[in-house]
């Protein structure tokens, strides 16, 4: 230490780059930077992209809202109008406002989601940390889900709340979410500066406007030692239950709108529940996910899930409920079909990763014996750990089949709403936009945890996503 203090040039620094190293490393000493998220952050293209992320995700959130609500599901007429008007005169003609009734509803549901995910009984263990972590979560999201669901549809039943509650507060639910998921992420990042729960686990990139978009801490919790988990809570709750009774409100808004539900409708909202009821019965697998295990709680996940979830993920009923789409029985029972065949191959890659886990690599794979390379890698305290890397069944077609499943079903909710308008597809390139760029920094954090044993990997598994194509 004192032959930095004496260094004759640290006194000579007219930028300032050295003291911000100085100021890094010493956060660095007290964080993980073996692997896991990039730690250095600081160029321009990489400020310009967190500040890109950080601002127009919620003008695109509120411009759906309008397309949807004034030009008839037309992105580019609402597009072309912002040109036409300015957009002072738009924002004043279109913007959505805040409303205290959709504020109060906003933060009512998170508040009993938030004692639901509290009170009711589920335990799980996640996956080791980069610093040696195995952490304890509360894994009640199907208990959670079930519960919600009665009570609103018995309360629907009993007259005690209007099936279309949701839909007539829409626009105001729209600008708490975005203020919810700010708030939410601002706090984020002062709780991993001030009060971190487990601050070796922590990634400072050197970045202020990079930590606050990817976020800082990886398991924010108000106590060290409980099982109240921020990232599994938001990512899993509010907007993943939420999911369903949006559905089921716009659904009802279809109805009372133009006297029946159609059957595009009815098959949206079929192939949405099974992923939502699937993502919970199997909630304890989530927390072996690159969500949990591997992405920080910034405002990536924090508003993403707060805004962007519930806003984005059910634009096929947003559309279907003002704009039906009446598809022939044999097409709904088709769409249905495909849905329904991605979710089934979703499942199978993602059981057959987690027998190898479990079993140690001890089981069968198509009737075989598995396949697998076993790769070592050491946690930030210097633990040698060992990992195995499946390269049978469906993972020996593409080092990340189970996104193919994903985009399978993503595509058939997109494919109820017909070919009209291009807003109900966003979810389906959304959804390819961003499993393409997990492959690409899941692949890179392999590398950096397993090296040359991950290349061996990719020499055994060539192809990431599409066998013969990529």
């Amino acid at each position: 230490m004192g032959s930095v203090i004496s260094d004759p040039q640290k006194s000579i620094d007219p930028t300032g780059a050295a003291r911000r190293a100085r100021k890094l490393s010493l956060k660095n000493a007290n964080s993980n930077t073996s692997w896991g998220r990039a730690s250095n952050r600081q160029s321009w293209p990489s400020w310009c992209f967190s500040l890109l992320m950080v601002s127009a995700p919620p003008v695109l959130v509120a411009l759906t809202w309008i397309a949807l609500e004034y030009f008839d599901g037309s992105l580019f007429d609402a597009t072309a109008a912002i040109f036409d008007l300015g957009v002072p005169r738009f924002m004043r003609l279109y913007a959505p406002s805040l409303s205290l009734q959709a504020a109060g509803l906003y933060f009512s549901w998170v508040l009993f989601q938030a004692v639901l995910y509290s009170i009711l009984p589920g335990k799980g263990k996640g996956q080791l940390t980069p610093a040696g972590q195995l952490l304890e979560y509360n894994v009640n999201g199907l208990l959670a889900w079930e519960a919600t669901v009665i009570l609103a549809v018995a309360a629907c039943i009993a007259g005690v709340l209007d099936p279309s509650m949701l839909t007539d507060n829409w626009e105001g639910m729209i600008v708490t979410m975005n203020i919810y998921g700010y708030c939410l992420s601002i706090a984020a990042y002062l709780k991993a500066h001030i009060a971190p729960t487990h601050p070796q686990d922590r990634k400072f990139s050197g970045s202020a406007l990079y930590d606050f978009y990817m976020g800082i801490e990886l398991n924010p919790r108000f106590t060290r030692d409980g099982s109240w988990d921020w990232k599994l809570f938001h990512n899993g709750r509010p907007g993943i239950i939420g999911w369903t009774l949006i559905d089921l409100s716009y659904a009802a808004m279809q109805y009372r709108k133009f006297g029946y539900v159609s059957a595009s409708m009815v098959v949206a909202v079929l192939l949405h529940t099974a992923y939502v009821v699937d993502f919970f019965i199997n909630e304890d697998w989530y927390l072996r996910t690159i969500d949990i295990c591997h992405d920080h709680f910034g405002y990536y996940l924090a508003w993403g899930s707060a805004a962007w979830l519930p806003t984005m993920y059910t634009l096929q009923v947003q559309y279907l409920a003002r704009n039906p789409v009446d598809i022939h029985p044999v097409a709904a029972v088709a769409i249905l079909i495909t849905g329904l065949s991605g979710y089934a191959l979703f499942r199978s890659v993602n059981d057959q990763k987690n027998r190898v886990r479990k079993t140690n690599g001890d089981c069968m794979i198509w009737g075989k014996p598995a396949e697998y390379i076993r790769a070592d890698y050491k946690t930030s305290d210097g633990v040698a750990r060992q990992s195995l890397l499946l390269c049978s069944g469906w993972w020996s077609v593409a080092r990340h089949a189970n996104y193919i499943g994903d985009l399978i079903l993503s595509f058939a909710m997109c494919a109820t709403c017909g070919f009209t308008h291009i807003l109900p597809w966003t979810y389906g390139i959304f959804m390819t936009a961003i499993l393409v760029h997990r492959c690409h920094r899941d692949e890179k954090r392999c590398k950096e945890k397993y090296g040359k044993t991950y290349e061996e990997y990719c020499r055994r598994v060539p192809f990431r996503l599409i066998p013969g194509v990529y």
